[in-house]
Order: C-alpha cells, then sequence, then structure tokens
C-alpha cells in the first residue's frame, strides 16, 4: 500500500507473538487439493483460487478488502482485519465494529493464528517479497491450505511483485466489478454481487450524467512527506480513476512506473495543475477535515505558489482510502466532482 505520511503506529506485539505460539502447536493447513464436488475455482491475478466450498474464515488486509467483505454481506465470516487509513463507509460501520482490526498488517504468525481459510488482501504489498509491508507470498499461503485474493486492479504479473508489475489495462472499475462477481461466485453470493455491482454502476452513471459537457480540470493527487517532498499518484493509481469518473484528468496520468512517484517541485509547479487534491491518511479515525494541515503545507510552499491551484484557492483536503480500487471508488468520484465541478 505504501503510507502517504511518515506516521507510525505501534503494532500489537502481543497478538503477534500468540500467533508465533499458536502456529508452532499446529503446524499448519494441509497442502491444498483442487475443488472436487461443490467446489469451484476461480482466477484472480493469474492465479487459480480453488475452494472446497464457500470460505467460512476471512481475513481482510487493508481496507478496501474489508469494505469489499461487508458489501457482500459476508461481514460475519471475518476474522479479522487490519490496516485502516478511515472510517469505513457508513453503512458497514456497524459491522465492523465487531470485527478485530489491527493498525498494521499482522506478521506471518499473527496471520496464521487467526486460522483463515481466505486472505483477502486490498492492495498487493501484503504479498510483494522484500517489502516493508510485505506478510508471505500467495504460493507461500496456498501451501498452508489458504486461498488468496488481490483486488484485481492492483494484479501483480507474477506472484511476490509489487506496483511496479500492475498492468494498466487492468486498472478500471471494469476490473473492480469482475472481481466482485468472482468472489461473489466464491462465496456463493452472486446475486448479492451482482446487487453490489449495479449499485456502483449507478452511481458511477450518475456521477457522469452530473459533469457531462463540463471541461475536465488536470488535478493532481500530492502526498506530502515528512522531508517536505512530494509524491503523486501516477496513471496506474486507482485515483486516475476517480478522477475520470468525476469529470477530471490526472495532472500525472502518464507516469506509470509506479503507483506513487516521486516528483521535483519544479515539475510540480511546470505541470500548473488546476486543482490539487492531498492523499491525508493513515488511521481508521481520520476524515476529511484532518487534511487541513495538508492542505495548508500545500498553499505555503513558495515553489507552488505559482500554480493555477494555488492561486485560485482550489488545494483541497482528500483522503487516500478515497483512491482505493473497491467498493469505495464510486463515492469517491461524487465527492470529487463536487470540487472540481461545484454547481
Amino acid at each position: 500500500m505504501v503510507r502517504s505520511s511518515g506516521r507510525r503506529r505501534v503494532r500489537w506485539a502481543a497478538v503477534v507473538l500468540v500467533g508465533t505460539v499458536v502456529l508452532a502447536g499446529c503446524g499448519g493447513r494441509p497442502a491444498p487439493e483442487p475443488a472436487g464436488p461443490g467446489g469451484i475455482t476461480e482466477v484472480n491475478c493469474g492465479l487459480p483460487v480453488s475452494v472446497p466450498g464457500p470460505p467460512q474464515r476471512v481475513y481482510a488486509l487493508y481496507q478496501p478488502a474489508a469494505e469489499a467483505v461487508h458489501a457482500l454481506g459476508l461481514s460475519d465470516r471475518l476474522v479479522g482485519t487490519s490496516y485502516h487509513g478511515a472510517p469505513v463507509l457508513p453503512q458497514h460501520a456497524e459491522a465492523q465494529a465487531r470485527v478485530p482490526n489491527l493498525p498494521d498488517l499482522p506478521s506471518r504468525e499473527a496471520l496464521l493464528a487467526t486460522d483463515p481459510d481466505f486472505v483477502l488482501a486490498g492492495f498487493n504489498n501484503a504479498f510483494a517479497t522484500g517489502g516493508s509491508e510485505s506478510i508471505s507470498t500467495r504460493g507461500d499461503l496456498g501451501r498452508l491450505g489458504i486461498a488468496t485474493w488481490i483486488t484485481a486492479p492492483l494484479c501483480p504479473t507474477q506472484d511476490g511483485l509489487s506496483d511496479e508489475a500492475i498492468d494498466p489495462a487492468r486498472v478500471s472499475m471494469d476490473t473492480v466489478y469482475d472481481d466482485l462477481r468472482g468472489l461473489g461466485r466464491l462465496f456463493a453470493v452472486p446475486d448479492r454481487a451482482d446487487a453490489v455491482v449495479a449499485d456502483l454502476q449507478r452511481r458511477v452513471a450518475d456521477v457522469a450524467g452530473r459533469v457531462a459537457g463540463r471541461p475536465a480540470p488536470r488535478v493532481a493527487i500530492l502526498l506530502n512527506d515528512d522531508d517536505g517532498s512530494y509524491r503523486v499518484a501516477s496513471g496506474i493509481d486507482f485515483g486516475t480513476q476517480v478522477l475520470a469518473m468525476a469529470g477530471a484528468r490526472n495532472a500525472f496520468g502518464d507516469l506509470t512506473e509506479r503507483r506513487h512517484v516521486a516528483v521535483s517541485k519544479e515539475e510540480l509547479a511546470a505541470r500548473d495543475p488546476d486543482v490539487i487534491l492531498t492523499s491525508t491518511c493513515c488511521d481508521p479515525a481520520t476524515i476529511g477535515p484532518d487534511g487541513a494541515a495538508d492542505v495548508a503545507r500545500i498553499r505555503a510552499d513558495p515553489a507552488l505558489s505559482g500554480t493555477r491551484a494555488v492561486q485560485e484557492g482550489r488545494v483541497f483536503p482528500f483522503l487516500f482510502e478515497d483512491r482505493a480500487a473497491g467498493v469505495r471508488a464510486p463515492y469517491a468520484a461524487e465527492q470529487v466532482a463536487g470540487l472540481v465541478h461545484p454547481r
């Protein structure tokens, strides 16, 4: 996922210790067998995902995964969630409050201590080898009998890779819809998945109708780093899709090497965005007004003082979670449309 600032939180070390003890005693699950009678196999990020029946013990890594599980009506199957950068969508708040949630990703041992039969990741970092947030690879968990899934617009081209291997062609709402339908089949709730997709499609269409025929402003989504530098959300970041749904364009959409790209202040000034959005993060209680400090810093930066966005007062707080791929994206597009196309 990669945090948008250097603010850190303390990992729940006690949970990790318990996980280590339990893992030592259980020895892990047996290797998975192909789905037999009553089972099903779906393909996610090029890998077969086979389950003998609807998974019953689901761990959701990152907020987009948790919100997908809630949206599919499977909240009672969650054995744990982790790493939320904002409150979940209001309609899922009550269900989420009943689920154990860690502020950071669990260790591999702590994850296994929850005895999941399915792990859903809202970002690819958790399964990327060598990354600061890496827990395990999908192959490793598969050998323990645990099925895994990555939110499909973040699919790497190979297990163990991360943002550098995202296929730009997969970064779309159509991929989100296909993802939800695939999960709906795995969990034997296809009708619920279809209903969720239909609601998201309706929201996207409503926003499109609001902004139809209006000029598309150029928007930069900035991540304020603690050393005073900036990174931007690139073309393969799902924020680009949120902007497009809202009738705007990513001023850095041509960059595709990673989701977050470091750029100089000179480059930011040269691109002269019409609007700047922050990428405020990372706590389950973070809400829009918490981005005021990020906005103030951008407005006070002499290097950006000549940009159209700063001069016209069009620097707005925006949450990291609101540019994530998943069920939240159309809601975020509604919000962005109101910012970049005020009535």
